[in-house]
């Protein structure tokens, strides 16, 4: 996949109206509905004040959450939860839609640019028609939550052509939502030259460059909890890497494969094969495969998480029966943070243990402070990675860190990617 895309500097946006696809999906209070975390709004700041800068008056659009836009849909899922659906009523469906809305954001966004933001009460109805009509260069407006429409999700072209009548140009700054074909994120630019926004930008170029173009050694750290959520990132980066390190959860399918002892650990049995074949590619393609030799255990998962546990350190292949691995080990840290020193490019995916406790988070904050303390180029893929890296205050630290969890793994997977694919090639 060609991945050297036009950016919003390749294109004249004066006096234009750009449809911007943001990524507003923010963690929210369930009680108020209040922000939590404005990082995705600030992530968006950079293309926002450019374009604006520019003289384009801008339509933002983004998701946020997971609505249910039919109300027989609705009644469905929520059936399935165990809800009596004698109590499921059109006033209740309406009121869970509520609590999705972007007005928030929108708020949010106008204390940030210090400027107005107009908030459209729907997607691609009257009210966003007439006030896209009316925006001027300079002026910005964000739409109501795409997925409050049935067609969003399922990449509807007529809901496609409906968003882009509003605009001129489209401009793709999500890049936690580049990996779904939907209306918003895809399917517009069948209407409207399409372009990137300088938050996909740097992620094309910074991770792009690290998979395709990198500075050697390169080193792979890949953690979580399950090796089928990471089959093809590890095929495809023992294609690419110099060094590919296993650690999380999905280690102890590996140390079961080769014959270990692993207790209680999480393991998967139907991955044991092919565990074997990613050892064996490894050997074949004289790649470095390096996974833990020891491991944190213990005999109760905390309850709640974050508890005191009692924990002890045993070989990874002889752990005892009565007991579960929940990290990696001295000697693996060791093991890891030197290689990780050692190398030119480092990309990580995947906690090393259960980071959300302080007695088990020894591993992961290992692995983070040697990329920290590197003199290499370091990208962390996303999601927990990103979440444990900003935990332990290393986040400045770091190179890059994707702004998309689930985009970045199909990045690693060497996946095409539908909001990526539609942009305009340089």
């Amino acid at each position: 996949m060609n991945y050297n895309k036009k950016t919003v500097y390749d294109i004249d946006v004066a006096g234009k109206k750009v449809l911007l696809r943001c990524d507003f999906n923010v963690p929210q209070d369930k009680a108020t509905g209040a922000i939590t975390s404005d990082k995705r709004i600030v992530a968006a700041l950079p293309t926002i004040r450019y374009l604006l800068g520019q003289g384009a008056a801008v339509i933002a659009c983004s998701h946020l959450g997971k609505p249910e836009p039919s109300f027989e849909k609705w009644v469905k899922k929520q059936t399935e939860k165990g809800k009596d659906p004698a109590e499921l009523t059109e006033e209740k469906w309406q009121k869970s839609l509520k609590k999705l809305t972007l007005a928030p954001v929108a708020e949010r966004l106008s204390e940030l640019l210090g400027k107005p933001v107009v908030f459209a009460h729907d997607v691609v109805g009257p009210d966003a028609k007439a006030k896209a009509a009316a925006l001027k260069g300079g002026e910005i407006m964000l739409l109501e939550n795409t997925r409050f429409e049935k067609g969003e999700t399922k990449n509807d072209p007529a809901l496609a052509k409906e968003l882009a009548s509003m605009a001129e140009v489209y401009v793709s700054d999500a890049f936690g939502s580049v990996h779904r074909a939907h209306a918003s994120t895809a399917g517009v630019a069948a209407y409207l030259p399409a372009v990137s926004g300088l938050l996909v930008a740097k992620e094309l170029e910074v991770m792009g460059k690290a998979l395709d173009d990198p500075k050697r050694p390169f080193v792979a750290v890949l953690g979580g909890a399950k090796v089928s959520d990471k089959i093809a990132v590890i095929n495809n980066l023992l294609e690419k890497a110099d060094t590919v390190i296993i650690g999380g959860g999905m280690a102890y399918t590996f140390a079961k494969a080769q014959g270990g002892s692993i207790g209680k650990s999480l393991c998967e049995d139907d991955k044991l094969d092919y565990a074997r074949q990613m050892i064996a590619k490894a050997q074949e393609k004289g790649v470095k495969l390096l996974l833990p030799v020891d491991a944190v255990c213990i005999k109760d998962f905390p309850d709640p998480i974050d508890a005191p546990v009692d924990v002890t350190i045993v070989p990874i292949s002889a752990i005892p029966a009565d007991m579960e691995g929940c990290d990696i080990g001295p000697e693996t840290m060791k093991l890891f943070a030197d290689a990780v020193k050692a190398s030119k490019t480092v990309v990580w995916n995947g906690p090393m243990g259960v980071f959300e406790n302080p007695t088990l988070a020894a591993g992961t904050l290992a692995v983070a402070k040697a990329m920290a303390e590197s003199d290499a180029t370091t990208v962390i893929g996303g999601g927990d990675s990103a979440a444990a890296v900003q935990q332990m205050g290393l986040g400045d630290k770091m190179t890059h860190i994707s702004t998309g969890g689930g985009a970045s793994l199909e990045y690693l997977e060497g996946k095409e990617l539908p909001g990526i694919a539609v942009i305009q090639n340089a």
